[in-house]
């Protein structure tokens, strides 16, 4: 890159010695003119004949010619180029400021939102290429944001939505139970039941709403220690055993009991909690999510493997990204801010790793990889 701008800037440079050049021989140039049509054989003539209007006689009009002109003629004449070179020179400064004007001209045009190229001369080549990199990328940024607060405000809209629909459920039951205090105990343990169903489906929306509203106030930094990868995967498996329970799935663990890295044990806890979550939620009932997990050379390769629909190819794609849902339609069942995986692959990244995922065959794996040291 470094060889390119020089050669690139190398055009605008010999344009600069070429017109510096150009410019000092036109000086010289003019004036010889000049010195040939104005001054040679008749200049002191002329000079003379000046004095004398001013009313010196003709020996003091001699003395003062040979005295101040003709003397200093060579002081006279490079004196006459230098004036006629700043001259030209203060065209030569218009001339080359014009770059300096594209410039500008470019910069502001960064702030326009519209398609057109940024256009320079053709000795700024690689300054175009940079200022028309640098607008696509902000322009690219921009649609992004705009479309990540656009479904950001749509998951409010969603959310705020569902979650009148449990209270207005908790509030109906817990009404009819204090109404009827003489309810038959079995009909009376059925709306408990179904309260705390909703109320549970309450507290997750509500969670939500804190993950959707903390996402971009948070600053993920990591704190690395020696860590038992192979307990800590073994502790999420027990810590998701009611929510496994409820969906009627199981976890098989097939890792190394050795298997151990320097890690942010509670970050990378936060990643496999995400992808687990997602796995139990996007599943089938009664099916078996596999974890598998080993050294591959200097780096740990971990997998969540679960059996569901099989993912798109298209929407694979963007399964990291923020407030994105692979199942778009919204249910409390499901799924939740689609944020999960996006704070799973930046932690992942920090440490330096990556993380893709896969869907064939009605099989989705999601593997990490992240450096043992």
């Amino acid at each position: 890159m470094k060889n390119k701008d020089r050669s690139e800037y190398s055009n605008l440079k010999s344009k600069i010695y070429a017109r510096f050049f150009i410019l000092t021989a036109a000086a010289i140039a003019i004036v010889f003119v000049l010195y040939r049509l104005l001054w040679k054989n008749r200049g002191g003539d002329v000079v003379l004949e000046i004095l004398r209007k001013a009313g010196l006689s003709r020996e003091a009009a001699g003395i003062i010619y040979q005295s101040y002109f003709r003397n200093a003629t060579d002081i006279i004449w490079i004196a006459a180029v230098a004036f006629i070179f700043l001259i030209m020179l203060r065209f030569f400064l218009n001339w080359f400021t014009k770059y300096f004007t594209s410039i500008n001209k470019g910069i502001d045009a960064l702030l326009v939102e519209d398609d057109n190229k940024i256009l320079l001369p053709p000795e700024m080549s690689s300054t175009e290429e940079t200022l028309n990199t640098v607008k696509q990328t902000l322009r690219q940024r921009k649609l992004a944001a705009n479309e990540a607060e656009r479904k950001k405000n749509d998951l409010i809209t969603y959310l705020a939505h569902d979650i009148h629909t449990p209270l207005t459920s908790i509030i109906g039951y817990i009404s009819l139970l204090k109404e009827s205090p003489d309810m038959p105990k079995s009909e009376a343990e059925a709306y408990l039941d179904i309260t705390l169903d909703k109320s549970l489906q309450l507290e997750k929306l509500i969670n939500e709403f804190f993950e959707i509203t903390k996402y971009n106030l948070q600053e993920i930094s990591l704190n690395k220690q020696d860590t038992d990868i192979y307990y800590m995967l073994l502790q999420l498996t027990d810590e998701f055993y009611p929510v496994l329970k409820q969906h009627g799935n199981s976890i098989e663990l097939n890792a190394d009991e050795n298997l151990s890295g320097r890690v942010d044990a509670e970050m990378l806890a936060r990643v496999f909690g995400n992808i687990l979550r997602n796995a139990v939620s996007y599943s089938y009932p009664d099916t078996v999510i596999n974890i598998n997990a080993a050294r591959d050379y200097e780096n740990i390769v971990i997998s969540v493997s679960s059996r569901g629909r099989t993912i798109p190819k298209e929407k694979l794609k963007s399964i990291f990204e923020k407030f994105f849902r692979a199942d778009e339609s919204r249910t409390t069942n499901t799924g939740g801010a689609g944020l999960g995986l996006a704070i799973a692959k930046e932690i992942v990244t920090l440490h330096g790793g990556s993380i893709g995922a896969e869907s064939e065959n009605e099989i989705t794996t999601f593997t990490v990889r992240i450096p043992a040291l």
